[in-house]
């Protein structure tokens, strides 16, 4: 599996196995690689038996995913995407007809001026894809998560882009793109490309009134080595936000993040059930995540 610091994780109800199995149908090469259970001594908040699917982990295109089954609360919408760069229109075709299946087509796939292939898709699961043909970034990666700030966010997306690279170390902003006369209010981005932690990510000002901005159901989990880097991100990101419950936190911006150990999946989806017991009753007294403390849970001590 790749090194990636920055994990997207889809909040679902109940569905992250038959989202996983789709995505591994959609994708070529898709595959699972973890999956994690709820403890047996705590009810699942989809009201589904105990010991239920906690997180199913998959990685498509070279790219990680966290599906997690967090109940009714919180459903995706397009103010996070994914970019899907293709190298042909036949292979766009290839990966837009499976992801449409049973969802929406919010741009019908047809030629833009930006790409000789490209449609904007809502899946069955509410996940939105922008899969595009011909117009990869040099050097850049297949999957690429596009931050859409409209409504109360609208404008805030060079503020937030400045924000993000100034957290995380070696990121930094590629191009910005604005708005010209009639197009859209000219101050704002119509589009922005930057690198976080190594990651390609994409922001963008919308001024329609879409009726959504981020919410819980999509989040990006922080993946940290050490206390010293999960306190830093934890401060640092929450400042002027809020901060919850088992490492997750809202940012000033209003997108969720989840600070975690990169050991966090080893505990969760290892083969003790014992220790993933400890290990989560543990997590739940937690708001900023401990990873002494867990251990010590997970191992008993």
């Amino acid at each position: 599996m790749s090194r990636q610091s920055i994990v997207p994780c889809i909040w679902l109800d109940g569905q992250a196995e038959q989202a996983a199995a789709f995505y591994e149908r959609a994708f070529p090469g898709g595959r699972v690689t973890a999956t994690s259970r709820y403890p047996e001594s705590f009810d699942h908040p989809g009201g589904l038996p105990r010991g239920g699917v906690l997180t199913v982990e998959l990685e498509l295109a070279g790219h990680r995913f966290t599906l997690l089954n967090g109940g009714p609360p919180f459903v995706p919408n397009p103010s996070v995407s994914f970019f899907v760069h293709v190298d042909t229109p036949g292979e766009a075709d290839g990966l837009f007809a499976p992801l449409v299946d049973g969802g929406q087509a919010l741009m019908p796939l047809d030629a833009y001026p930006w790409s000789e292939r490209f449609g904007w898709v809502q899946d069955r699961f509410g996940v939105s894809w922008q899969v595009m043909a011909g117009r990869r970034p040099p050097g850049g990666a297949t999957i690429s998560p596009c931050l859409m700030f409209s409504g109360p966010q609208h404008g805030r997306a060079e503020e937030a882009m400045h924000a993000y690279v100034g957290v995380f170390p070696g990121s930094r902003i590629v191009d910005v793109s604005r708005y010209a006369a009639g197009e859209g209010p000219e101050d704002a981005v119509k589009h922005g490309r930057f690198i976080l932690a190594g990651q390609d990510m994409a922001a963008m000002d919308s001024h329609l009134a879409h009726g959504i901005t981020f919410n819980e159901a999509l989040s990006f989990q922080v993946m940290c080595d050490d206390q010293a880097t999960l306190d830093r991100h934890w401060a640092a990101l929450g400042a002027g936000g809020s901060h919850g419950a088992c490492g997750w936190l809202k940012d000033r911006f209003g997108l969720s993040w989840q600070i975690v150990p990169t050991g966090l999946a080893r505990w969760m989806s290892g083969g003790d059930a014992a220790a993933r017991e400890r290990a989560f009753a543990a997590m739940r007294t937690m708001g900023r995540l401990d990873i002494a403390a867990l251990e010590r849970a997970g191992s008993g001590g």
